[in-house]
């Protein structure tokens, strides 16, 4: 696992000099990622933060993978956790840091779900989710329990891998080293993570279903998202905590 911090040059900001907490390894990923106004995702995001902006655009993500090795820091590999995740996210600034803000996580495992709405006050919640591989295809199908929120999309990598420049779309939508997360009265959470920098392919993807920001109130442009697809990545995240703490 130490390997992981071999290079840490890439990151925005320092390593915390805390202990990480949590560590697991993503694959199959894909970045799906559509332009919005930024009027329609401000009412969403706590006044507290600031939407993050490219070119004057706010971004929504759609973010299918499978998760494994999921565990705390003393949890032995052999009780780790494995199962697929979706996530639906924007990009937020405060005066201290960028970072994911996530509208909703989907996942397949029960304990993992309960664990993480209360270790980190993230927006889990459980879902039926099917994954195949076919070759270099992933099929993907998730369905949310109780709640309208689905989705149902093919994709694959196109061409060969590469490292985002600074400064590129590539690099804004996916560099991405800290959360937010809603605290209690009011207040607001953050959380460090740490990775390598992400080695991307292009994708291609058939969104057959996609209802995932209904909920939230708006639909996606009916244009073609920015697509991103990584085969794996490992990744180390620290407990969240409040801005106003050290």
């Amino acid at each position: 696992m130490e390997e992981i911090f071999d290079h840490t040059g890439h990151r925005p900001w320092p390593l915390p000099q805390r202990r990480w907490a949590l560590a697991m390894r993503w694959y199959d990923l894909l970045f799906a990622h559509w332009p919005v106004p930024p009027e329609v995702l401000r009412p969403l995001i706590p006044a507290a933060l600031n939407l993050d902006l490219y070119d004057g655009r706010a971004w929504i993500g759609i973010v299918p993978f499978c998760m494994r090795g999921v565990r705390l820091r003393y949890m032995p590999e052999s009780l780790s956790f494995d199962f697929p995740e979706l996530n639906v996210r924007t990009y937020v600034t405060s005066p201290h840091r960028s970072g994911v803000w996530f509208f909703s996580l989907d996942a397949t495992n029960r304990l993992a779900v309960r664990a993480a709405r209360l270790w980190y006050g993230l927006l889990y919640y459980d879902a039926e989710i099917q994954v195949h591989r076919h070759g270099q295809t992933v099929e993907y199908q998730s369905i949310r329990k109780g709640r309208e929120a689905s989705l149902q999309v093919r994709y694959l990598p196109v061409g060969s891998c590469f490292q985002a420049q600074g400064g590129s779309i590539d690099h804004w939508l996916t560099e991405r080293y800290g959360l937010y997360a809603d605290g209690r009265k009011g207040k607001i959470r953050f959380g460090d993570i740490h990775h390598p920098r992400w080695q991307l392919q292009k994708a291609e993807a058939d969104f057959r279903i996609n209802t995932m920001t209904d909920c939230l109130g708006f639909s996606l442009p009916d244009q073609k998202p920015v697509l991103h697809f990584a085969q794996r990545q490992h990744m180390v995240a620290w407990r969240i905590k409040l801005l106003n703490r050290s």
